[in-house]
């Protein structure tokens, strides 16, 4: 196998497994028969834990997010402008035809007598805004985005991407979400900003802003279904 192949290169795996790990529980939490005994909830909490591990174990290999890479002022007030706009979207794509089915793992933080379970809803909240955004950009934007560009995604600049690439991984993307028209511009909204910027930790700000705030929306409106 050639060296420069980039499916089982170092900088690949350390995007890869810990998306990958993440995916496997959120199956493994929708899935779980409900005669085991088991909260799948608290399964979150491995989840978030397990995928923080990996990203730390791998850190050294995430170049794009040294301090050096950090965006400046302007590009972060971008970031956070492009996270709010697409979090006051996502909350009104929510019709019916918007939807590609139903979502496998709800996550309700109530107890018996509709009361917030407030370590879950705390737990939920760090894994979302803080731990999730890293890990889907790395392996979205950084990897995938970067790699349909060119097999040798690590030498790809990310503002030479081009319209094929962005595309392409916004729909891959697209399909691991319930709400397909929400994904759909976050996954370009991401992109364009990453691509604009020539700089991942843009599309993570953002990322975590959107997630961020659509958390506290959900725990102030109780719709969990966004959830």
């Amino acid at each position: 196998m050639p060296a420069n192949t980039p499916t089982f290169s170092p900088a690949a795996l350390a995007r890869c497994i810990p998306f990958a790990v993440f995916m496997a529980l959120l199956a493994l939490r929708g899935y779980l028969p409900d005669d085991l005994g088991v909260d799948a909830r608290w399964i979150y909490g491995v989840q978030t834990a397990l995928v923080a591990g990996l990203l730390a174990v791998y850190w050294r290999d995430y170049g794009e997010l040294v301090r050096q890479n950090l965006p400046d002022a302007r590009e972060t007030g971008w970031a956070v402008v492009v996270g709010i706009a697409v979090f006051a979207l996502w909350v009104q794509l929510d019709a019916p035809w918007m939807q590609l089915g139903t979502a496998t793992a709800s996550f309700v933080p109530l107890d018996a007598d509709g009361h917030l379970i407030w370590p879950l809803v705390l737990l939920r909240l760090a894994g979302a805004a803080l731990v999730v955004p890293v890990m889907e950009e790395l392996f979205w934007r950084s990897f995938l985005m970067r790699w349909v560009q060119h097999p040798g995604f690590e030498r790809v600049d990310p503002q030479t991407v081009g319209l094929k690439a962005i595309v392409v991984s916004t729909f891959v993307f697209t399909l691991a979400h319930t709400l397909w028209l929400a994904a759909v511009i976050a996954g370009l909204a991401y992109a364009l900003l990453y691509r604009r910027t020539g700089k991942l930790w843009s599309a993570v700000i953002a990322h975590a802003v959107t997630n961020g705030l659509l958390g506290v929306w959900v725990i102030a409106t109780g719709r969990w279904e966004f959830w």
